[in-house]
């Protein structure tokens, strides 16, 4: 079996830091990518949150692979100088966490706007912020992953690739099942971002939207993950939790079979790992 670097958004099993590097342990995880930890967002703490986090991390032998920021998740009309002046700030928190990478958007489009060229009017205006992200990070030494998500300008591969063609030095994080979501045919979208993608966020959906484990849903994944030629991996489940389940199942709390609801936040994360963990090890 080809050897990964498996991290994950361990705040998915709990919002606690030490709740974190427990589900992280128990699956063999290595590393985190940091979003939110002691209820505090990656993008609010500080340094000294930033140290502490990352001694406490180092003691359990986790690394911090990249920052699962929120800078680029604002209205692209909206004032950008307090979001870019809170981005420089994580830029700090980032280096003392020895995170390589941070994930980044590429903005919310104003509400009623559809079509290419309705986008592309403000695709001006996405590159010189997005490019200013980039050349702060760049004195940082740590490279910038746009992701594809819903709402923003790069939702779709074709909106993608316009973003990469103008900023090359802008990696990408490839997340199935966001494509999905926006109605985008998975393996269409990695043969045009396939050049660019850096690592990837492990979930998928149903053709609906509805996020289930990795190789439950439409998202091509194993073909994905047999094609990509990195070792970096981000385990995101985002599986429904439904906390009343433990009093309905004789097991209290049995994953459902369909790999899309479960009864407690660390039975979500762990059959999302051991999903995961299934197809490295077929490939």
């Amino acid at each position: 079996m080809r050897q990964y670097i498996l991290s994950a958004f361990a705040d998915e099993a709990g919002i606690d830091l030490n709740d974190q590097i427990r589900a992280l342990k128990r699956n063999g995880f290595t590393h985190l990518e940091i979003r939110g930890v002691d209820g505090e967002s990656v993008g609010d703490i500080g340094a000294e949150k930033a140290a502490e986090i990352k001694e406490r991390l180092s003691a359990e032998g986790i690394s911090v692979l990249s920052i699962g920021s929120p800078f680029g998740k604002q209205d692209i009309l909206a004032d950008f100088k307090p979001h870019f002046d809170k981005f420089v700030r994580c830029l700090d928190s980032a280096k003392i966490l020895g995170a390589k990478y941070m994930r980044i958007f590429s903005f919310f489009m104003p509400r009623g706007v559809s079509g290419e060229n309705g986008y592309d009017q403000y695709l001006g205006e996405v590159i010189d912020r997005l490019s200013a992200f980039a050349e702060a990070a760049a004195g940082y030494g740590i490279t910038l992953c746009h992701e594809n998500e819903k709402g923003i300008y790069g939702d779709i591969p074709d909106r993608c690739v316009k973003i990469h063609e103008a900023m090359p030095a802008l990696r990408a994080v490839f997340d199935p099942a966001n494509f999905i979501q926006c109605g985008a045919e998975t393996y269409r979208a990695w043969t045009m971002l396939k050049p660019y993608v850096e690592y990837m966020h492990i979930k998928d959906a149903r053709q609906d939207g509805t996020v289930v484990a990795a190789g439950y849903g439409v998202g091509n994944v194993r073909r994905i993950i047999s094609e990509y030629e990195g070792s970096m991996l981000t385990l995101e489940p985002h599986l429904a939790v439904f906390e009343g389940l433990a009093k309905l199942e004789k097991d209290r709390g049995a994953a459902t079979v369909d790999g899309s609801v479960f009864g407690t936040k660390d039975e979500a994360f762990d059959f999302a790992a051991k999903t995961l963990k299934q197809i490295l090890a077929e490939l």
